[in-house]
Protein backbone atom coordinates (compact mmCIF):
# COMPACT_ATOMS: atom_id res chain seq x y z
CA UNK A 1 0.00 0.00 0.00
CA UNK A 2 1.30 3.58 -1.15
CA UNK A 3 1.98 5.84 1.83
CA UNK A 4 0.16 8.84 1.65
CA UNK A 5 2.23 12.20 2.23
CA UNK A 6 1.47 14.31 5.08
CA UNK A 7 0.29 17.08 2.95
CA UNK A 8 -2.51 15.01 1.40
CA UNK A 9 -2.93 13.55 4.52
CA UNK A 10 -3.89 17.65 5.69
CA UNK A 11 -5.90 18.15 2.56
CA UNK A 12 -7.96 15.34 3.05
CA UNK A 13 -8.03 16.66 6.95
CA UNK A 14 -9.47 20.20 5.79
CA UNK A 15 -11.69 17.98 2.95
CA UNK A 16 -13.13 16.49 5.86
CA UNK A 17 -13.97 19.28 7.75
CA UNK A 18 -15.25 21.93 5.11
CA UNK A 19 -17.78 19.24 4.13
CA UNK A 20 -18.75 18.62 7.96
CA UNK A 21 -19.23 22.66 8.69
CA UNK A 22 -21.34 21.79 5.90
CA UNK A 23 -23.50 19.04 7.13
CA UNK A 24 -23.86 19.67 10.41
CA UNK A 25 -25.24 23.48 9.09
CA UNK A 26 -27.86 21.50 6.93
CA UNK A 27 -29.10 18.71 8.91
CA UNK A 28 -27.88 19.77 12.66
CA UNK A 29 -25.40 17.71 14.84
CA UNK A 30 -27.76 14.74 15.99
CA UNK A 31 -29.04 14.65 12.29
CA UNK A 32 -25.40 14.73 10.74
CA UNK A 33 -25.16 10.83 10.51
CA UNK A 34 -22.00 9.13 9.17
CA UNK A 35 -23.91 8.23 6.00
CA UNK A 36 -24.71 12.15 5.33
CA UNK A 37 -21.10 13.10 6.53
CA UNK A 38 -19.65 10.94 4.03
CA UNK A 39 -21.65 12.27 0.87
CA UNK A 40 -20.96 16.26 2.46
CA UNK A 41 -16.98 15.07 2.58
CA UNK A 42 -17.02 13.16 -0.24
CA UNK A 43 -15.05 10.95 1.92
CA UNK A 44 -15.76 7.13 3.01
CA UNK A 45 -16.26 6.57 6.64
CA UNK A 46 -12.85 4.54 7.28
CA UNK A 47 -11.40 8.21 5.84
CA UNK A 48 -12.84 10.42 8.22
CA UNK A 49 -12.67 8.54 11.48
CA UNK A 50 -8.91 8.01 10.18
CA UNK A 51 -8.79 12.12 11.10
CA UNK A 52 -11.43 11.74 13.69
CA UNK A 53 -12.29 9.33 16.26
CA UNK A 54 -16.10 9.80 16.41
CA UNK A 55 -18.87 12.61 15.24
CA UNK A 56 -18.37 14.75 18.22
CA UNK A 57 -14.78 15.09 17.88
CA UNK A 58 -15.20 15.89 14.43
CA UNK A 59 -17.80 18.70 15.63
CA UNK A 60 -15.53 19.75 18.41
CA UNK A 61 -12.87 20.55 15.74
CA UNK A 62 -14.96 22.69 13.23
CA UNK A 63 -15.79 24.86 16.68
CA UNK A 64 -12.00 24.80 18.09
CA UNK A 65 -10.96 25.55 14.14
CA UNK A 66 -13.36 28.59 14.10
CA UNK A 67 -13.16 30.05 17.79
CA UNK A 68 -9.16 30.24 17.18
CA UNK A 69 -9.90 32.11 14.13
CA UNK A 70 -12.54 34.37 16.33
CA UNK A 71 -9.96 34.64 18.22
CA UNK A 72 -7.50 36.30 16.11
CA UNK A 73 -10.57 38.94 14.97
CA UNK A 74 -11.14 39.41 18.60
CA UNK A 75 -7.62 40.03 19.62
CA UNK A 76 -7.28 43.04 16.69
CA UNK A 77 -10.59 43.78 16.69
CA UNK A 78 -12.71 42.96 19.02
CA UNK A 79 -15.58 40.75 19.73
CA UNK A 80 -18.01 43.18 17.77
CA UNK A 81 -15.94 42.78 14.75
CA UNK A 82 -16.63 38.87 14.96
CA UNK A 83 -20.30 39.61 15.22
CA UNK A 84 -19.96 42.12 12.05
CA UNK A 85 -18.31 39.29 9.89
CA UNK A 86 -20.84 36.81 10.91
CA UNK A 87 -23.16 39.25 9.36
CA UNK A 88 -21.26 40.06 6.34
CA UNK A 89 -19.96 36.21 5.98
CA UNK A 90 -23.07 34.30 6.95
CA UNK A 91 -21.69 30.84 5.55
CA UNK A 92 -18.44 30.73 7.20
CA UNK A 93 -20.56 30.85 10.62
CA UNK A 94 -23.67 28.64 8.87
CA UNK A 95 -23.05 25.45 11.27
CA UNK A 96 -23.35 27.59 14.65
CA UNK A 97 -27.41 27.03 13.37
CA UNK A 98 -26.33 23.48 15.50
CA UNK A 99 -26.29 26.29 18.44
CA UNK A 100 -29.77 24.82 19.86
CA UNK A 101 -28.15 21.48 20.04
CA UNK A 102 -25.16 22.44 21.50
CA UNK A 103 -26.77 24.54 24.57
CA UNK A 104 -28.77 21.24 25.10
CA UNK A 105 -25.51 19.21 24.79
CA UNK A 106 -24.07 21.40 27.31
CA UNK A 107 -27.11 21.20 29.98
CA UNK A 108 -27.34 17.70 29.45
CA UNK A 109 -23.76 16.11 28.61
CA UNK A 110 -20.91 16.96 31.27
CA UNK A 111 -18.42 15.23 28.71
CA UNK A 112 -19.30 17.12 25.98
CA UNK A 113 -19.39 20.39 28.15
CA UNK A 114 -15.84 19.72 28.95
CA UNK A 115 -14.69 19.26 25.93
CA UNK A 116 -16.99 22.17 24.11
CA UNK A 117 -15.08 24.78 26.90
CA UNK A 118 -11.52 23.58 26.47
CA UNK A 119 -12.22 24.18 22.78
CA UNK A 120 -13.74 27.39 23.22
CA UNK A 121 -11.22 28.75 25.61
CA UNK A 122 -9.42 30.39 23.36
CA UNK A 123 -11.88 32.51 22.47
CA UNK A 124 -13.41 33.45 26.16
CA UNK A 125 -9.37 34.15 27.22
CA UNK A 126 -8.99 36.48 23.96
CA UNK A 127 -12.47 38.22 25.06
CA UNK A 128 -11.07 39.16 28.42
CA UNK A 129 -7.62 39.94 27.62
CA UNK A 130 -8.98 42.54 24.62
CA UNK A 131 -11.63 44.05 27.26
CA UNK A 132 -8.47 44.30 29.25
CA UNK A 133 -6.03 45.88 26.85
CA UNK A 134 -9.21 48.31 26.15
CA UNK A 135 -9.18 49.05 29.81
CA UNK A 136 -5.40 49.56 29.99
CA UNK A 137 -5.62 51.55 27.31
CA UNK A 138 -8.49 54.27 28.73
CA UNK A 139 -11.08 53.13 25.64
CA UNK A 140 -13.38 51.30 27.75
CA UNK A 141 -15.99 52.53 30.04
CA UNK A 142 -14.96 52.11 33.78
CA UNK A 143 -18.01 52.43 36.11
CA UNK A 144 -18.74 48.43 34.74
CA UNK A 145 -17.00 46.16 36.18
CA UNK A 146 -15.32 43.74 33.10
CA UNK A 147 -16.41 40.75 33.71
CA UNK A 148 -19.94 42.09 33.58
CA UNK A 149 -19.21 43.47 30.14
CA UNK A 150 -17.80 40.03 29.00
CA UNK A 151 -21.05 38.57 29.83
CA UNK A 152 -22.75 41.37 28.09
CA UNK A 153 -20.68 41.02 24.62
CA UNK A 154 -20.81 37.00 25.23
CA UNK A 155 -24.36 36.95 25.37
CA UNK A 156 -24.88 39.49 22.41
CA UNK A 157 -22.86 37.10 20.69
CA UNK A 158 -24.91 34.22 21.31
CA UNK A 159 -28.29 36.10 20.73
CA UNK A 160 -26.74 37.15 16.89
CA UNK A 161 -25.38 33.45 16.82
CA UNK A 162 -29.28 32.33 17.55
CA UNK A 163 -30.80 35.26 15.39
CA UNK A 164 -28.41 34.78 11.91
CA UNK A 165 -28.75 31.21 12.51
CA UNK A 166 -33.10 31.47 12.38
CA UNK A 167 -32.47 32.92 9.07
CA UNK A 168 -33.54 36.35 10.32
CA UNK A 169 -32.31 39.00 7.63
CA UNK A 170 -29.41 40.37 9.07
CA UNK A 171 -29.48 43.81 7.24
CA UNK A 172 -31.03 45.80 10.38
CA UNK A 173 -28.14 44.45 12.85
CA UNK A 174 -25.42 47.04 11.54
CA UNK A 175 -26.92 49.27 13.74
CA UNK A 176 -27.34 47.33 16.86
CA UNK A 177 -23.91 46.05 16.55
CA UNK A 178 -22.80 50.56 16.61
CA UNK A 179 -24.81 50.26 19.79
CA UNK A 180 -23.10 47.90 21.21
CA UNK A 181 -19.82 48.84 20.15
CA UNK A 182 -20.76 52.46 21.76
CA UNK A 183 -22.04 51.04 25.23
CA UNK A 184 -18.81 49.72 26.27
CA UNK A 185 -16.64 52.13 25.04
CA UNK A 186 -15.34 55.34 27.64
CA UNK A 187 -17.68 57.89 28.63
CA UNK A 188 -15.75 61.14 28.89
CA UNK A 189 -18.52 63.42 31.07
Amino acid sequence: MPRVSSAALNERRHEILEGARRCFAEHGYEGATVRLLEEATGKSRGAIFHHFTDKESLFLEIGREDALRMAETVAEEGLVQVMRDMLANPERFDWLSTRLEITRLLRTDAAFRDRWQQQQAVLDDAIRRRLQANADAGTMRTDVDPEVLYLYLETMFDGLTAKVASGVDSSAFSPVLDLVEDSVRRRDT
